[in-house]
């Protein structure tokens, strides 16, 4: 697990952290005190310098017989803490990258000490400085990377519910430029995956980062307690290794990414579901661009913040009960923002990533056959 604080020392420059104390700006608050709200729109990122954070997520149930609880104990809603958060942790919408609604609260346990980034300056320094945003996303991506991992550990292995499957990530292509799918095509090579074929093994050695471009995978974590090493080696010996599924990926899908991030060995066993085919792309031919090309870096490292900012999502939202403040029978508000509605924005990224899909696909139809 990472230590937080030495994350933001170890990824940013003293520069970095002088320009971020110039402009944010340090409060004190009180136990109790709520930083984040679910649901709503926050102008400011958050570092928490000293102290603890608390994660929840309310859990409401449109159920008689929840209902009825909720109103013996005069409660609308419950509130589940999902895990805490120490120094070094940021909190709050990321640039650029925070494309679902909130799902959860964030208070503190204790008088903690924390820093305000206005989003706005925030996001200017962003597209002006390439450099301060291929850090800065570095940085967050390792926090998120060891949030979600650490979700999945308090939550517990074989507690762990089975998620829906994920949707299409297909906007990740729009986040990056034309010469990036460019280099991505030339580097990568084509690999058909047999249904039932392990592409990575929770715990094991990841060679490619993998782009999905056809067909379905299983996502899952080891029912058994055994250390990673001993995974590992049962991995390369072929032994089957008993799983829980936690979700499935599709086409548009990232797969691979963590030996990227901070270089931890990853979290969980892929496995194709039906014949499918990736782009692999070549651990090292990678690492070497990302350290030559400062503005391809600053945007791969923003797609990965985006799909683990999707992934810890998606695993709260499991947590909850589905909640939606429309039925079938309801008709829409325009003036009402409702819980799994895109911007316009948003939708133009779709469209966009959509077309460099459909020419990825066009370019490789001979391995499609």
């Amino acid at each position: 697990m990472a230590i937080m604080t030495e994350v933001l020392l170890k990824e940013l420059s003293n520069n970095d952290i002088n320009w971020i104390n110039s402009i944010g700006r340090r409060r004190e608050i009180n136990p109790g005190t709520v930083l984040i709200q679910e649901g709503k729109i926050d102008d400011y990122l958050h570092i928490l310098l000293d102290g603890t954070l608390k994660v929840s997520i309310s859990q409401v149930d449109t159920s008689l017989l929840a209902r009825a609880f909720a109103a013996i104990e005069q409660s609308e809603n419950t509130s589940l803490e999902i895990g805490r958060l120490s120094s070094g942790e940021i909190v709050g919408e990321v640039p650029f990258v925070s494309y679902l609604p909130k799902t959860t609260n964030v208070s503190a346990v204790e008088k903690s000490l924390i820093i305000s980034i206005p989003k706005q300056k925030l996001a200017q320094k962003l597209q002006h400085d390439v450099t301060f945003a291929a850090r800065f996303y570095r940085a967050v991506a390792i926090l998120f990377s060891d949030r979600l991992q650490s979700s999945i550990n308090q939550l517990g292995r074989k507690n762990f519910a089975r998620s829906q499957p994920i949707r299409d990530v297909l906007c990740v292509l729009g986040e990056l430029h034309d010469s990036d799918i460019d280099w991505m095509m030339a580097a990568g090579t084509p690999q058909k995956i047999a249904a039932n074929t392990v592409l990575i093994y929770e715990g094991g050695a990841i060679d490619a980062l993998y782009i999905l471009l056809g067909g379905t995978m299983s996502v899952s974590i080891s029912e058994n307690e055994r250390n990673p090493l001993a995974r590992a080696f049962a991995a390369i010996e072929g032994s089957e290794i008993l799983g829980r599924e936690i979700g499935r990926v599709s086409k548009g899908e990232i797969i691979g990414e963590t030996p990227f991030i901070d270089g931890r060995l990853p979290l969980t066993t892929v496995r194709a579901m039906e014949d499918s085919l990736v782009l692999a792309i070549p651990r090292q031919h990678l690492a070497t661009k990302l350290q030559q090309d400062v503005g391809f870096a600053s945007r791969f490292y923003r797609v990965i913040v985006a799909l683990l900012s999707y992934r810890l999502q998606e695993t709260y939202s499991q947590l909850g009960y589905g909640r939606k403040i429309y039925s079938r029978s309801q008709s829409l508000d325009e003036n009402v923002e409702y819980e799994d509605e895109l911007d316009f924005g948003m939708l133009d990224k779709i469209g966009l990533a959509g077309k460099r899909f459909d020419w990825m696909q066009r370019r490789l139809t001979n391995f499609l056959v």
